[in-house]
């Protein structure tokens, strides 16, 4: 290991990577998959404010559980391209599912 690496500003760097990654890309990630949850729960004919609060207390769970993963998986990178993505991923499904229920 380089002195480099285990420098105290990279550790300050990656820590503040790291933070940024769990609470912003946790919350991409999250209102992705409640927008998701949200249209195909509707579309599954659940009443519209049953399927937000469902959608909703599932994706406060899931946030807790990806912003813990965001500090533990290994790849920084790794964790900016699952959070980002697959939140950018889901909320493009949500908006087709949500054009194809009114359209």
């Amino acid at each position: 290991m380089t002195a480099a690496a285990t420098s105290p500003r990279s550790t300050r760097a990656q820590v503040v990577l790291r933070t940024a990654a769990a609470v912003l890309g946790g919350y991409g990630f999250c209102w992705g998959f409640i927008a998701l949850a949200l249209a195909g729960l509707h579309a599954l004919d659940m009443p519209f404010h049953d399927a937000e609060h469902l959608a909703a207390m599932f994706g406060l769970l899931l946030y807790v559980g990806v912003f813990c993963w965001a500090f533990f998986t290994p790849g920084l990178v790794r964790a900016w391209c699952v959070l980002a993505g697959g939140g950018a991923a889901m909320a493009g499904a949500a908006s087709l599912l949500q054009m194809a229920l009114l359209g």
